[in-house]
């Protein structure tokens, strides 16, 4: 027997709106934006020990991998014109009329 809110087959509400994260990815996001913020000054020292102990190459790893926590990534766009056929781009120049 069903001792819930809802009935069968009834939903439970609209729901979380799409690309909006959940309390739990906002929470961390914050932390971390905060934990870069107030270090900002140290991070470069230990990106450089880093680089100094591993090489460049590992700093920059590093770094992008905390980069990827404190800024999402951009979702890929791609555009198509009418019905998913290339899309046309026409580019009109206009002429300016000589200063008189």
């Amino acid at each position: 027997m069903n001792q819930g809110a809802f009935k069968k087959g009834q939903k439970g509400g609209p729901g979380r709106p799409k690309g909006l994260p959940n309390k739990a990815t906002q929470t961390a996001r914050e932390a971390i934006a905060r934990f870069v913020d107030g270090n900002s000054d140290r991070l470069q020292g230990w990106l450089d020990q880093i680089a100094a102990e591993k090489g460049p190459e590992a700093a920059f790893d590093c770094f992008a991998t905390l980069l990827e926590y404190h800024v999402p990534k951009l979702a890929r766009t791609e555009l198509t014109g009418q019905d998913g056929q290339p899309l046309v781009v026409e580019i009109t120049q206009f002429a300016r009329k000589a200063a008189e």
